[in-house]
């Protein structure tokens, strides 16, 4: 079944408000009909059950034997449909259609968005920005507190390995299931949250299973436009509750156009650090598995976060490209390192920024929108070439100690090499602007 997407204009929300919904609209529970004890027993969300196919060599060759139409076009589907839905029925807090968005002149395409009502009506931070492992708090905003108008559906593995959908199926609270619902502050068109394991109230901290789930998510729906992104506490995550993004942008990110330079093979998955960007990081691919590569990521992140170094993960390529940016923009902040020009601007460099989408809040900032203004901003965000050595130096290791690393072999030095002089950044015109004069500092 293919649903019809037809866009529509959207109508501001009046849900997810600190006050009281009107009890007497709804029977029983707090009057919300959140997602918590009060509101959740009896209450029924659709159900998408997902085929674990880990191979991705063999991915398309099963579905070719079998001769089936590969079910990913559904998922993708029903996301669009149902978030066209939430549309209709006004659960978002501004029009994100409305938006004006342009692609800036450049090598890199830079894409600038000028979204001057989200800052004013997106959820404020409720926790410190120097600490990324926090505690999760139940008294402050969590996904438990959202309308159950705004879960699109539960997104489980299937039981007999094939993909199901159930349109009305129970919430079974004590297997906790892991929900899709919108984003009530979109960012851009389809912009949704992966919320792994709800009811279990993880804090915003990767581990592997919620890692592969997203993977999996991203794999299924099969869309290369249909990006997932993880941002850290400290890295400009504003909810601490477990979650993913994503979204539609018909179009290349510019961080996803930047070379890269291979740096070691471990497991199968081949590192890389990306060159000419204004941002240093990682890149992650191959692997014969989805489950070698999201592994192998997935500890490269929590070995950033147990070292209290915030950072921002990108999912691309229908889960098989992953980019790992480490920052310290909050930090540079406290520190009074920004200058007052680009704090003006009230960007907060989050994956998506920092993936080169750039969300503006001021009309000035769009209509000047240029790549070098672009590349300036998120110079800030990158860690210095020493530091960022040593940050890598912390994750080979990482992964080096790894069980299913060892198993397997390591090719080349767990060490990052210094860069050759000719793959340094070239481009004249970026080298300034990161050359990592200032240290991040890691606040422990």
């Amino acid at each position: 079944m293919m649903l019809r997407i037809k866009r529509v204009p959207t109508v501001v929300s009046n849900y997810q408000k600190d006050e009281a919904e009107d009890a007497g609209r709804r029977s029983g529970g707090c009057g919300k009909n959140c997602l918590r004890s009060c509101c959740v027993p009896g209450a029924k969300l659709p159900l998408y059950a997902f085929k674990k196919v880990n191979n991705m060599e063999l991915e398309e060759d099963v579905l070719k034997i079998e001769n089936k139409e590969p079910p990913v076009a559904f998922l993708d589907s029903l996301v669009l449909g149902e978030w066209e839905d939430r549309m209709q029925r006004g659960l978002f807090r501004y029009d994100v259609t409305a938006c004006e968005t342009k692609v800036i002149p450049g090598e890199y395409g830079f894409i600038a968005q000028l979204n001057e009502g989200r800052h004013l009506k997106k959820r404020p931070t409720e926790f410190r920005v120097d600490t990324v492992l926090q505690p999760f708090d139940g008294n402050k905003f969590n996904f438990t507190k959202v309308g159950q108008e705004e879960v699109l559906f539960q997104f489980e593995a299937s039981e007999d390995g094939e993909v199901q959908f159930f349109p009305n199926a129970p919430i079974d609270v004590e297997n906790s299931p892991s929900v899709v619902a919108i984003n009530v502050s979109p960012i851009e068109y389809g912009h949704v949250l992966l919320i792994p394991r709800i009811f279990e109230c993880f804090p915003q901290r990767i581990d592997q299973e919620s890692f592969m789930l997203a993977l999996y998510m991203a794999a299924e729906a099969g869309n290369p436009y249909f990006r997932f992104g993880y941002n850290s506490l400290g890295a400009f995550a504003t909810i601490n509750h477990l979650h993913f993004q994503a979204y539609y942008l018909a179009m290349p990110f510019p961080i996803e156009k930047a070379p890269t330079k291979k740096l070691t093979l471990t497991g199968g998955v081949v590192v890389s650090e990306l060159l000419k960007y204004p941002v240093r990081g990682l890149v992650f691919e191959g692997g014969k598995t989805l489950r070698d590569l999201s592994e192998i990521a997935s500890d490269a992140c929590i070995c950033l976060q147990e070292n209290n170094i915030p950072y921002n993960v990108l999912i691309s390529d229908c889960g098989k490209r992953i980019f790992l940016l480490p920052q310290c923009y909050a930090e540079k902040q406290a520190l009074g390192e920004v200058s007052p020009e680009l704090l003006d601007t009230q960007v907060n460099p989050a994956v998506w920024e920092i993936s080169g989408h750039m969300v503006l809040k001021r009309r000035k900032d769009y209509d000047e929108a240029s790549e070098e203004n672009a590349w300036r901003l998120l110079a800030e965000v990158s860690l210095s070439e020493e530091r960022f050595c040593e940050v890598n130096a912390l994750i080979f290791e990482a992964i080096a100690g790894s069980e299913n690393v060892i198993g397997n072999g390591t090719e080349t030095l767990l060490k990052a090499p210094p860069l050759e002089k000719d793959d340094v950044i070239a481009e004249s015109s970026h080298r300034g602007m990161v050359s990592g004069a200032q240290e991040c500092l890691v606040l422990e």
